[in-house]
């Protein structure tokens, strides 16, 4: 079992930057890799950001290339975000999740994600 707490979300303005934390459970957390996913309003979760087990391998949203980075520190049990130059449209709750297939590789696909954290709101306005 992993259990997922999000925080670091907010109100901030159009081209601010916030960072998002992921605290994780167990002590497995190192051999999983990590995914940050978001769902606006009347819109399906969509993948924004993953991260190898070893932090190794990263994979982006295109919609987010260039501005968020993802990262991970292990011995913290614990992945980010850190999003820059924020839009309107990155308004949406973030939800970190859990992928313990213990692959090397950073999956896009939701279901291949075990466990989901509840979700932190970030709302940007323009």
């Amino acid at each position: 079992q992993v259990q997922l707490v999000e925080s670091g979300g907010g109100l901030v303005q159009a081209g601010d930057s916030l960072r998002l934390s992921c605290a994780a459970s167990g002590r497995a957390f190192s051999n999983y890799a990590m995914g940050w996913f978001r769902q606006a309003p009347g819109k399906e979760r969509r993948f924004v950001a993953g991260v190898s087990w070893s932090g190794g391998s990263t994979a982006y949203a295109d919609s987010v290339k260039g501005r968020f980075t993802i990262s991970r520190d292990n011995a913290k049990n614990t992945v980010y975000l850190q999003m820059n130059s924020l839009k309107y449209e990155d308004t949406a709750v973030y939800y970190c999740a859990a992928d313990v297939r213990r692959s090397s590789s950073v999956t896009l696909y939701e279901y291949e994600y075990a466990y989901w954290g509840q979700g932190t709101q970030v709302t940007v306005s323009s």
